[in-house]
């Protein structure tokens, strides 16, 4: 069904209406076909592209295609979710991006499973990230618009498991179709299927062309600056989901060479990965759920952040420390319990904190930036770390060194119990 509330009628985030069973099932699917997307190649894919095509330079290489993608990333997401606020199709403000979005992942990860150079892959992989941000920009900026403050712990919960979901099936696809090629032609229907019942659904809210203010440039550019000065909770919340997500993406982003060369891992290190993520995903559905419904019955979020931090940093310093397969599974049953936690309740309070109604896509972006320079910076900071000072021993004791800033950092923000 279509909603019949405009845009223009909601003119604040309470005013969002009760969602059942089936949208939230919908939108968790669509979510997680888009983490399909990005982690059957983020987990595998890529590194073994870069394995196969620069076999003596395989972490710089693995670094560049992500870290450029990641910048790809960091500039679509806001964009799109801008351009989602602002578009007046009868569906609605955010389905058309949804939709428009996950062809083009599909498209871009077509283009990877053919590739044969690394100029190729880069091209690739930067219209995976264009394409998938478009998607899960309108995917995020629907839960404000449809989900009342009082659930949005639980919405968030779902969305956690969507997303742990994605990087499970995704590392799953990508060991399981039986080559490079395979793993990204799997993927790229997964995500295509997986977003066909939210887009079928079409419950969107509608903003009618009379209500779009006018488009300037200058207003359009400068609005992508939030001044924490003047938003300082949004400015906290910010620094902590970039911190946080920074530690995530150090200790996952080398895991199948952390694997191979530090623990030396006997058997197939593909597999590996597949199982550590497994257990990761196991002991995270286990707890993000019912994490973000504690936190709607409490109304309070900032402490299970605190908490999940602390959980996050222990984690990587067993990774630091204990480098054996038995250490590797440990570890990741531990960063499950911490990250299912962190996942959905952040959620939540970001969109405790937006600074405007009328412009949630674009605001969501901003925040979702927090999500994509850490993709950029994590080679950055974690090759040469790798190289030349420490060891996977420094890279993951510096992991847990950003949790643990971003779990203290969190009780900065004011307006949030």
């Amino acid at each position: 069904m279509t909603v019949g509330r405009t845009a223009e009628d909601s003119a604040g985030p309470l005013d969002a209406g009760p969602v059942g069973g089936r949208w939230i099932s919908a939108l968790s699917l669509a979510n997680l076909g888009v983490w399909v997307g990005w982690f059957g190649p983020l987990q595998l894919l890529l590194a073994r592209q870069a394995q196969q095509l620069a076999p003596d330079h395989k972490a710089s290489t693995l670094a560049l295609v992500t870290g450029v993608g990641a910048a790809v990333s960091m500039v679509a997401n806001p964009v799109f979710g801008a351009l989602s606020d602002r578009t007046t199709a009868s569906v609605g403000r955010r389905i058309p991006w949804v939709a428009a979005g996950v062809a083009g992942g599909a498209g871009g990860l077509l283009v990877l499973a053919r590739a044969s150079s690394v100029a190729v892959v880069i091209a690739g992989w930067c219209v995976v990230q264009l394409a998938l941000n478009a998607a899960f920009a309108a995917l995020t900026a629907a839960v404000p618009d449809q989900v009342p403050p009082r659930r949005r712990g639980l919405v968030g919960g779902w969305l956690g498991v969507a997303q742990v979901g994605g990087i499970l099936v995704g590392t799953a696809l990508a060991t399981v179709a039986g080559g490079i090629t395979a793993g990204y032609l799997a993927c790229a229907a997964f995500s295509v299927l997986a977003a066909l019942p939210y887009v079928v659904m079409r419950r969107d809210t509608r903003l009618s062309p009379a209500a779009r203010p006018p488009f300037r440039w200058r207003a359009f550019l400068t609005g992508f600056w939030i001044d924490p000065r003047r938003y300082p909770d949004f400015g906290w919340a910010w620094l902590t989901r970039f911190l946080m997500n920074l530690s995530y993406s150090v200790s996952t982003m080398y895991l199948l060479y952390y694997l191979t060369d530090a623990v030396h891992y006997e058997d197939d290190a593909d597999t590996g990965v597949l199982v550590l993520t497994a257990l990761n995903a196991l002991t995270l559905l286990a707890t993000v759920v019912v994490g973000g419904v504690r936190s709607d019955r409490t109304g309070r979020r900032k402490v299970y952040v605190i908490g999940s931090g602390l959980v996050i940093s222990a984690a990587t310093l067993l990774l630091a420390v204990w480098q054996t397969w038995t250490g590797a599974i440990v570890a990741s049953l531990v960063l499950g319990v911490g990250f299912g936690i962190y996942t959905s309740v952040d959620f939540a309070l970001l969109t405790d904190v937006l600074p405007t109604a009328q412009d949630r896509g674009r605001d969501l972006g901003v925040i979702n930036i927090a999500n994509a320079l850490p993709q950029v910076l994590a080679p950055v900071i974690a090759a040469p770390v790798v190289t030349h000072f420490g060891g996977y021993t420094a890279l993951y004791a510096l992991a847990g060194a950003l949790a643990l800033a971003g779990s203290v950092l969190v009780r900065r923000i004011r307006g949030v119990p």
